[in-house]
């Protein structure tokens, strides 16, 4: 305690006296100059003032009322009056049974002001551990855990400074970094021997990770400390959410791990079956050619056409892959300036014209429509695998329909066919890296990277990519894009 804590302390010890002097003295009065009541009313009195002491302040104010009570209705109130002698031995009598009905009163009164406060402070303990708690929760990793639980504690049970030792890592994370006042050999002796330790004086505690009956580290509060019980709770919390971060972090390597043999077995089914179909037509093809079999003009034609295509097949699917690997890893350089989405919609036409066969497409465009930000070059891709997705799925001959509209600040342009739909179960992965359709995988020729590349492109432009589908009656695959700020906005941000 300081020095000016001891000062105010003192100062409001002896305002209490003070006023347990002055009610006694003021019981006094009334009841000798203007009342005239006899000595039992007034003992009664003088108890209830001293209880009312006891509850509000404690016995040490208690019990010297006790004792100025006593004297006070020995000397005004028991015969002889004015003399502290009593002549009658029912008097001595009721004096001590007064002196001490009050002491043992007061005593009671004092146990359970003291009770209601432990109460509060065990429910408020209750509070803050409740709190802390549901704190640990934020954090999935151990790092980003033990780099924010110091300040919880701080913040929680208002101590100055807190530190974490953990003994896995033989690191200290603390609240302050310019704080010292719990030592690391106090930390990891504390981890090392698994006991608390207290030092009131210095207002220091630490305490150990105890998780169950292994210890995992220690930690440590200088300022305000809570009770050997809570530290012992907040110790065990830390330690849990230490293991369940640990827990989290191998469940997810797990997973990722998982995951990336699931791609690694898809990839590989897909691109195998894309390779090996068009090697084998071209295989067979020069077989043909190179087998001295006797062939028109118009076959050879046909077997060099087939090499063509399927060469083309191949190139396409190798394209596919860098392209995704590229987007995946961050490689992709946009060149985001504003342009009109009709220039990319006629690119993807004019390179799509083959894929597109007997489909008819309908561009639905209004007559004035605003730029966006986007590289010409990159959706004119999104557009190229929208419209041959359309044309795979869709019964040959059937309409495709490109449209595009204005919605609050980004321009949503959509292409529709009206083929089979999606199921509801299937949406939700249709965009996922080499999935492809369980009803389509064997009638369409894919990789099933075509949708993933699409939505990778669009989100690298800050936008959106959605489908809505309805079974047997087609599908709308649209994308958000930014529009481009006008000319006198974009100056006045110069």
């Amino acid at each position: 305690m300081s020095y000016n804590q001891r000062v105010n302390s003192s100062i409001q010890a002896t305002l209490r006296l003070l006023t347990c002097a002055v009610l006694v003295a003021l019981i006094v009065l009334v009841y000798v100059k203007l009342l005239h009541v006899n000595p039992t009313t007034t003992a009664l009195t003088f108890l209830l003032a001293i209880l009312a002491v006891a509850a509000a302040w404690g016995l040490r104010y208690a019990i010297p009322m006790s004792i100025a009570s006593a004297f006070c209705f020995n000397f005004f109130f028991l015969p002889p009056v004015g003399t502290l002698t009593i002549a009658d031995t029912q008097n001595w009598v009721a004096l001590f049974a007064f002196f001490l009905t009050s002491v043992i009163a007061s005593n009671l009164s004092e146990r359970a002001r003291r009770q209601t406060w432990e109460a509060q402070q065990r429910r408020q303990e209750v509070e803050r551990l409740y709190a802390f708690s549901q704190q640990l929760l934020v954090a999935e990793n151990v790092v980003a855990l033990l780099q924010t639980v110091p300040r919880f504690l701080t913040e929680t049970f208002g101590p100055t400074e807190a530190a974490i030792y953990l003994s896995s890592k033989d690191q200290i994370y603390r609240s302050d970094p310019d704080r010292q006042n719990v030592a690391v050999e106090r930390l990891k002796d504390a981890a090392a021997r698994g006991e608390l330790f207290f030092d009131h004086a210095r207002m220091l505690a630490v305490a150990p990770l105890r998780m169950g009956v292994r210890t995992v580290g220690a930690f440590g509060l200088s300022g305000e400390i809570p009770s050997r019980a809570t530290m012992e709770a907040v110790g065990s919390l830390i330690a849990t959410a230490v293991e369940r971060a640990n827990a989290v972090e191998r469940l997810t390597h797990t997973e990722a791990a998982r995951e990336s043999e699931r791609l690694r077995s898809a990839l590989l089914d897909s691109v195998t079956h894309e390779f090996r179909t068009p090697l084998t037509s071209i295989k067979a093809s020069v077989t043909t050619l190179r087998s001295g079999t006797k062939l028109t003009a118009e076959q050879q034609e046909d077997l060099l056409a087939v090499v063509e295509e399927e060469s083309d097949r191949l190139n396409r699917v190798i394209g596919e892959a860098v392209e995704m690997a590229q987007l995946d890893a961050k490689e992709v350089h946009l060149d985001l300036v504003p342009h009109q989405m009709r220039e990319a919609i006629d690119a993807a036409l004019a390179e799509s014209k083959n894929a597109l066969g007997d489909h008819l497409v309908e561009v639905r465009l209004p007559d004035r429509l605003p730029s966006v930000v986007m590289d010409a070059v990159w959706i004119k891709k999104v557009l190229r695998h929208l419209l041959e997705n359309a044309a795979k799925y869709s019964a040959p001959g059937s309409p495709i329909f490109v449209s595009a509209e204005v919605k609050n600040d980004r321009l949503i342009t959509s292409v529709a066919d009206r083929g089979a739909g999606i199921d509801d179960l299937e949406r939700s992965m249709i965009f996922d890296k080499f999935y492809r359709g369980q009803s389509q995988r064997y009638r369409v020729q894919g990789t099933g990277m075509g949708l993933a590349i699409v939505k990778a492109i669009v989100e690298a432009h800050s936008g959106r990519i959605e489908v809505t589908s309805q079974l047997g009656h087609g599908s709308v695959f649209s994308f958000g894009l930014p529009l481009a700020l006008p000319a006198s906005h974009a100056g006045s941000n110069h």
